[in-house]
């Protein structure tokens, strides 16, 4: 049996501020908008180029659900995005104010940097070593 996981529920507090968000800042495409009621909506995001795990935006609903908007993983890094250009990247996220909280740093493992998204999630860009 072969399984891999497909998506990643991300909470938000509105569909359409972070499909802005994620679509013109980090230049991520939206995949699928589908109203399911007139609350819900079936929204997906992938980065450019991605064949791999998307991005499912949950809108928050509910005192727990809305709490852990911006805080998914508890202060901690949440989603890793993986780069071939993090020069190129950094630059983008400069042009766009999104708020870079540490690096680029060269590690072990390949230059890295820590950026907020609209809600204060925490992700890591990263370029591998070659």
């Amino acid at each position: 049996m072969a399984q891999k996981i497909t998506q990643v529920a991300l909470l938000v507090n509105d569909y359409d501020e972070a499909i802005k968000f994620y679509t013109q800042k980090l230049n991520f495409e939206l995949v699928e908008d589908t109203v399911l009621s007139a609350i819900k909506r079936w929204v997906v995001i992938a980065p450019p180029g991605s064949v791999g795990c998307r991005i499912l935006l949950a809108k928050a609903n509910g005192e727990k659900e809305l709490a852990s908007v911006g805080n998914q993983t508890g202060g901690r890094v949440f989603l890793f995005l993986q780069t071939d250009s993090l020069i190129d990247d950094h630059d983008n996220l400069i042009k766009n104010e999104v708020k870079v909280v540490r690096g680029p740093l060269k590690e072990k493992y390949g230059t890295v940097l820590v950026f907020e998204d609209l809600y204060g999630n925490l992700w890591d860009l990263i370029e591998p070593l070659k």
